[in-house]
């Protein structure tokens, strides 16, 4: 099926059971949005080795998948701000989303992350038939010299730091993370579930340890403020609009992650800050999956965990019906994140942060011994060392994605 080639047929008994699925990819989602270290790759990974077995058709298995991606893109805000919250001295090399905790304005946060990835579905939507045209005619120009683009983007986020030691330590996390991503990618995982490779060490390493690491000394969640949000609707208008074309990035090249794009998506806006990278990285995080599922379609390149696991199960490309489980899931991680997200700070508020946080790192640990073996595990330790350079130099986090960008390039 081409892009073009979209057609539309309901009947009752297939509502009923495309539901039932979105439905039960929804709960998944939102398991591994809330779980950190979990994510909806994992699942769909394995649901893409029961899939034989699942006595439905595999569209329909497809939208469970889909579903619990799109939902899994709202979710996973929620244990982004509730943990790792560093210790209010360290608020300058802070992720944005801990800098708005750190201030009280955790609420507001989680509904401007809702807002960004709901205003991504409404632009990617009806953006997604042009840009997808667009995109089959420059993307064999892209893919030509796509180590050209790859080398520039790498460049760019070392100069675009803003002072010489971060550019310094940038450039060392992204040839550290590359080295390590040319070393280990290949690599077999052996874990006791089907379903592993050493993304899953590489990235809760370089991602996911060092925050928790940074933070074991910090106060953990302080009090939050009231949730309204405080910027003007024409500025989260504007953000998630710019956040949306910049999700189209990430949906047609490798290795441009969410928040790349969206540092990149910022620098064409006059107003910055906090606020206005959780709201472009949450509609870029969203409008991937949407711009991604139409790569997939028009180009044959799956590019996210759970478009690769779309392929395995063979799940035919019926646009409308995955598309209409992402729009499905989108609705309802919108009303997750607000009924949800606030008494998940609360609850994190209350415990001891060095208990959590040795107990979310021991919680790791295990998911990737699971996903990869003892050989993963050694992987997650060395990655861990490398994810904690940036922050020692100010760089930002995202030079770690040298573990991509560098190998793809080559």
């Amino acid at each position: 099926m081409g892009v073009g080639d979209i057609g539309v047929g309901v009947s009752p008994e297939t509502t009923a059971i495309t539901l039932t699925f979105v439905g039960a990819g929804i709960a998944l989602g939102t398991l591994s949005g809330l779980v950190p270290g979990l994510h909806a790759n994992n699942f769909a990974l394995l649901l893409a080795g029961f899939a034989p077995s699942i006595p439905a058709d595999p569209q329909f298995v497809g939208a469970a998948m889909l579903a619990a991606g799109g939902t899994h893109t709202f979710l996973d805000i929620v244990p982004a701000l509730a943990l790792g919250v560093p210790d209010p001295a360290m608020a300058p090399t802070a992720l944005p989303g801990h800098k708005l905790v750190l201030q009280g304005r955790g609420r507001e946060a989680l509904r401007l992350s809702a807002l960004g990835s709901t205003l991504a579905v409404a632009f990617a939507v009806p953006l997604a038939v042009p840009v997808t045209l667009l995109m089959q005619r420059v993307y064999p120009t892209i893919a030509a010299h796509l180590t050209l683009v790859l080398g520039a983007v790498s460049i760019l986020l070392v100069l675009t730091e803003r002072t010489m030691v971060a550019r310094i330590g940038a450039a060392l996390a992204l040839v550290a993370s590359g080295i390590l991503g040319l070393l280990t990618l290949d690599i077999a995982a052996d874990g006791v579930l089907p379903v592993g490779d050493m993304l899953a060490p590489l990235f809760a390493g370089l991602f996911g340890a060092p925050i928790l690491i940074e933070a074991f000394r910090g106060g953990g969640v302080p009090p939050q403020d009231d949730p309204t949000v405080t910027t003007s609707r024409r500025f989260v208008l504007a953000v998630g609009f710019v956040g949306t074309f910049a999700g189209a990035l990430v949906g047609y090249l490798p290795a441009i992650s969410s928040a790349i794009a969206a540092a990149g998506a910022l620098v064409i806006l006059p107003h910055r800050g906090p606020r206005a990278f959780v709201v472009a990285t949450s509609g870029v995080n969203t409008a991937n999956t949407i711009f991604a599922l139409f790569a997939l379609v028009a180009l044959g390149n799956p590019r996210t965990g759970v478009l690769v696991a779309l392929e395995n199960a063979d799940v035919p490309h019926n646009l409308p019906l995955l598309l209409g489980s992402v729009v499905v899931a989108a609705a309802a991680g919108f009303v997750l994140v607000v009924a949800i997200g606030d008494t998940y700070l609360d609850v994190v508020g209350n415990l001891n942060n060095a208990i959590l946080t040795v107990g979310v790192l021991a919680f790791l640990c295990l998911l990737v011994a699971a996903f990869a073996g003892l050989l993963g595990l050694a992987v997650f330790g060395v990655s861990s060392l490398v994810g904690l350079l940036p922050a020692r130099f100010g760089a930002r986090r995202m030079t770690c994605m040298g573990v991509l960008l560098v190998p793809i390039a080559i």
